[in-house]
C-alpha cells in the first residue's frame, strides 16, 4: 500500500484496498455457500431445470403449430376470392339455364 505526503496511507489506496477485499470475500462467500446447497435443494433445482426445459419445449411445440395453423389459414382466405367467383359464374350458369331469374342483382 502506498504512503501518502502526510506518511499516512494513502486514502484513495485505502478505500480501493478495502473495496477489493470486500469482493473477494463476498466472492469467497459465494462459493462456500453455493457447495453448502443441502441435497434436497439441488433434487429441487435439478426438477425446476427439467421442468423449464419441458415447458420450453412445449411452447416451441405450440408455436409451430401456432404458425402452421395460421399459415393455411391465410392460404384460405387468399382463396376465397376465386372461390367465390367459382361460385359465381355457377350460378350464372345455372340461371342461365334456366329462364327465370334466380341470381341477385349484385352478381351480374
Amino acid at each position: 500500500m502506498e504512503v501518502g505526503s502526510s506518511g499516512r496511507p494513502d486514502k484513495n489506496q485505502l478505500s480501493n484496498t478495502i473495496a477489493d477485499n470486500l469482493w473477494a470475500s463476498r466472492s469467497v462467500s459465494t462459493i462456500i455457500s453455493s457447495q453448502l446447497v443441502s441435497s434436497t435443494q439441488s433434487k429441487e433445482f435439478v426438477a425446476l431445470q427439467q421442468h423449464t426445459t419441458h415447458l420450453i419445449e412445449k411452447y416451441k411445440q405450440l408455436s409451430t403449430n401456432y404458425e402452421e395453423r395460421m399459415t393455411h389459414i391465410i392460404e384460405k382466405y387468399e382463396q376465397l376470392p376465386t372461390n367465390y367467383e367459382q361460385f359465381r359464374q355457377m350460378a350464372m350458369n345455372i340461371t342461365s339455364q334456366k329462364d327465370d331469374t334466380c341470381v341477385p342483382p349484385y352478381w351480374s
